[in-house]
């Protein structure tokens, strides 16, 4: 059986949406109250049951986790997908960033969806949703985001992020330190602060590792920080993107050494725990071929579905457009024990160095925290 991508009341789609809501004083899916200026951390990678597996590490952090502060990230759980459904209130199957890797067919490609943006993808037309920063801005809030310098004008960014002024913090304590500045600002504001280090740790060296506690223990601390300087009127959220699971290397699974597995597949993209197979000559006929090849072998350690199978359980939201489903896989391949597919096939051995991974449906990638602050945290349900 396929599981569902949704299970908790919330996911990182309402996160933004009830912000805004609250800086105009309406009602909002999160119940947050009224306030003058909302800033949402979010920690890359920082998953639930890892926070709580290193809670005496992130006392301010953990102490505040429980089942009503999880939420879902969503489906797939990769940066892409998962920051662009948080900035736009939608879905990948509205939004258009189905994966890490995925099918350009109008130019007849694989496209990385963090850093393969080039003159032949447009993030205006290809993340189709409007961000809650342009709507926000419309309203008359002033909206920033901040994050590392190098990224201000990447592709993603303006794709994701359009509407919000770029502000850029090189270290973790630089970005506290500008949010610390502008929720100072006069006016309504709405403030996204990006925190990258947990996540490039983890897939450097695992989240089980003492230099990604160093970093939790860290960021704990500026939390803490941040939340004494919190004015009456100013509401903070954090979340993150999705969880992380540290693969050693006896769980790369070489995919293509079983050649029905690649038989008929022109090109392989989504990332190691969430592939997506592109089919030579698409069809559901050819489809749900693969997909029974694919349970076959590894129906005990991965769930596979049709990309009709995957839309029917809701995988990619509620609805997924017309122009946005060739760019999901003809079968998806979702890793559910601790193990990574790999092609021995690609000679640059592209990720095996990773240990932290992260795509698929299991409740450590699935599950984040929403913690709430300020004028937010007497309103937790």
């Amino acid at each position: 059986m396929l599981p569902a991508a949704f299970t908790t009341r919330s996911s990182l789609a309402a996160v933004l949406p009830s912000c805004s809501a609250a800086l105009a004083g309406e009602a909002n899916e999160l119940d947050l109250p009224a306030v003058d200026h909302a800033v949402v951390i979010v920690v890359d990678g920082l998953g639930a049951a890892a926070l709580r597996s290193r809670a005496g590490h992130a006392r301010t952090l953990a102490s505040l986790l429980g089942k009503t502060t999880t939420i879902d990230a969503g489906f797939p759980t990769t940066t892409a997908a998962a920051l662009a459904t948080l900035a736009t209130g939608t879905y990948p199957g509205e939004h258009g960033l189905v994966g890490y890797k995925v099918r350009d067919t109008v130019n007849g490609r694989l496209v990385n969806q963090l850093n393969g943006w080039d003159g032949r993808l447009d993030p205006a037309i290809w993340q189709r949703s409007r961000t809650v920063f342009e709507e926000a801005a419309e309203n008359g809030v002033h909206s920033w985001a901040i994050g590392m310098p190098k990224h201000s004008d990447s592709g993603f960014t303006h794709a994701i992020l359009r509407g919000a002024e770029y502000v850029g913090g090189r270290t973790m304590a630089e970005r506290f330190a500008e949010a610390e500045r502008i929720v100072q600002t006069p006016g309504p504001g709405l403030t996204y602060l990006y925190v990258s280090e947990l996540d490039q740790l983890a897939h450097a060296r695992g989240w089980e590792s003492p230099d990604w506690t160093d970093a939790l223990e860290t960021l704990d601390a500026l939390v803490a920080s941040f939340r004494r300087r919190l004015g009456p009127r100013h509401g903070a959220l954090l979340t993150a993107d999705h969880g992380v699971i540290d693969v050693p290397s006896s769980g790369h699974v070489l995919f293509d050494t079983a050649p029905e597995l690649v038989d008929g597949v022109s090109a392989i993209g989504g990332e190691p725990r969430l592939l997506h197979l592109y089919l030579e000559t698409p069809g559901a006929e050819a489809a749900t071929q693969l997909a029974e090849r694919w349970r076959d072998v590894e129906g005990d350690r991965a769930w596979v579905a049709t990309r009709d199978e995957a839309v029917a359980m809701g995988w990619f939201g509620p609805e997924v457009a017309p122009e946005v489903l060739p760019r999901i896989g003809d079968v998806l391949v979702a890793a559910r024990k601790r193990i990574a597919y790999y092609d021995s096939r690609d000679p640059s051995r592209t990720g095996q160095n990773m240990i932290g991974q992260h795509g698929s449906l299991t409740a450590d990638e699935t599950r984040v925290p929403l913690l709430r602050f300020g004028a937010f945290a007497s309103s937790t349900r």
